[in-house]
């Protein structure tokens, strides 16, 4: 099974490992690709005014875009999965797991990063900054990364079960060519935002903990605080739709 992740806005400073590189990611034959796009970045940041950085960072206080004025690839890096911060992640307390469940998560979650595209939790990034849905200049990293990187996703996941714990809009990177199967979180009937992203990761750490292969065995997993509503299948997806009690 192959469990597709959202990114997070926070990110944790630092790092102790290479600078970015063609075998920090996956399909380093795609790295140029992924180049387009970090010099682009990077081009914006050293010529860009207050406002279009603003518009680029998502942060008002001009004082704080110096973090992110450093070449991403001379800077240290830290694993991608360490590097986030936001609710799914502190919900999945990745650096409180073993090293079983750990590198369950390293080799089986694909992130889906606004500026590098999609990534393993195990790939290597540096610190950096981009708004959910910004452009950078004249491109459109959602559209680059889903013309470009498709169809070695679709080969990397084969026949393994998709089980897609992102947020809708990264649909716009990657749409899995064979049915998926997400989930939905109700609290008093209604559909919750906050709490779905710390679901999100309670899933994810559940499922690694049980060390699951397919869906048939996520349905298995006593979650504490979810159960299980209802359970609707379309021709493109399945959909498990949670009551939080």
């Amino acid at each position: 099974m192959v469990i597709l992740f959202s990114p997070s806005e926070g990110k944790r400073e630092g790092g102790t490992l290479p600078p970015l590189n063609p075998q920090s990611l996956i399909f380093p034959d795609l790295y140029p690709k992924r180049l387009e796009v970090i010099e682009r970045y990077e081009s914006l940041i050293r010529e860009g005014n207050d406002q279009s950085l603003y518009e680029l960072f998502g942060i008002k206080d001009p004082k704080e875009y110096d973090r992110y004025r450093t070449a991403l690839t001379s800077v240290p890096t830290m694993k991608a999965i360490e590097r986030y911060e936001g609710v799914a992640y502190d919900y999945l307390k990745y650096r409180e797991l073993s090293n079983e469940v750990q590198n369950y998560i390293d080799n089986r979650t694909i992130i889906f990063s606004n500026l590098f595209g999609p990534i393993r939790a195990s790939d290597n990034i540096p610190d950096y900054k981009l708004k959910q849905g910004a452009s950078i200049g004249a491109l459109l990293p959602d559209k680059h990364y889903k013309t470009h990187f498709s169809a070695a996703l679709n080969a990397l996941i084969g026949e393994d079960e998709i089980l897609d714990l992102r947020a809708g809009y990264y649909d716009k990177f990657y749409l899995p060519a064979k049915a998926a199967v997400t989930l939905k979180f109700l609290k008093g009937g209604k559909v919750v935002s906050h709490w779905a992203k710390a679901y999100r990761g309670i899933v994810l750490r559940e499922a690694a903990k049980g060390q699951i292969e397919t869906i048939a065995e996520l349905l298995a997993l006593d979650i504490e605080g979810l159960m299980i509503h209802e359970i609707v299948e379309t021709k493109n997806k399945k959909e498990i739709i949670y009551t939080i009690y």
